[in-house]
């Protein structure tokens, strides 16, 4: 049984769900995309993601008009396997379409395009053996891009990253929930001058970055949240 927390970008709220592996995910319609499909190779008994991905997901399904194998969607940062600020440890990518025929990829690949549900369709020429496409949220806090900046009261999947990343180093958060409250920002402060960066309590470019190559790939600690 999983813990799922989504952010629903309509009430500026976090939910929390449990469904077991064969279930759908929330908000899915149809059972088109499990828990079991968007954990991947993903140890972790808590998963996050945001309502408006698993609707960018209902609707690309629909115009597909056919099943999609998902190879890989989610990760913990901890857990590694894609590069320092990659959207599937945020819950908001789908490496699809392994599985299918080079005819079937392009045809994926061309409807995911044109579908104008996602914000970005990785190229042929960059991931030939399957499709890539995410819904990210935010500006990017760094001009190469990544994720957006955070800062208290902030809510959402990136949040949970940080708590994700914070607690995995041995700083507290008081929870892993997707929001960021008080005990996440003092974590945040601790971090920032125990790394020797600027202590502002606000994940901006230069903390994101220090935090995820600090974490990422480097397996769970005694003090990561696993439940």
């Amino acid at each position: 049984m999983a813990r799922i927390l989504v952010y629903n970008n309509d009430t500026n709220r976090m939910e929390t769900y449990y469904r077991g592996e064969s279930e759908a995910m929330p908000y899915i319609t149809g059972r088109t995309l499990t828990v079991r499909e968007f954990r991947g190779s993903s140890n972790s008994n808590v998963l996050w993601t945001e309502k408006r991905v698993m609707q960018a997901w209902n609707s690309q399904r629909y115009i597909f008009g056919a099943p999609i194998d998902v190879g890989f969607a989610f990760k913990r940062p901890y857990e590694g396997g894609h590069g320092n600020q990659s959207q599937h440890y945020a819950g908001t990518a789908f490496d699809v379409g392994q599985r299918m025929t080079s005819t079937q990829r392009n045809r994926l690949r061309t409807s995911a395009e044109t579908s104008g549900v996602w914000s970005y369709v990785e190229p042929a020429s960059l991931t030939p053996t399957w499709v890539h496409f995410d819904r990210r949220r935010g500006t990017p806090a760094c001009s190469t891009g990544g994720y957006p900046l955070i800062r208290q009261g902030s809510r959402g999947a990136y949040v949970c990253i940080a708590q994700d990343d914070l607690n995995t180093l041995g700083y507290q958060t008081g929870g892993l929930d997707g929001v960021f409250g008080s005990k996440t920002y003092q974590a945040v402060i601790a971090y920032q001058r125990r790394a020797g960066l600027s202590v502002d309590g606000i994940i901006g470019c230069n903390t994101w970055r220090a935090l995820q190559e600090a974490v990422v790939g480097t397996g769970r600690t005694s003090t990561t949240i696993t439940s």
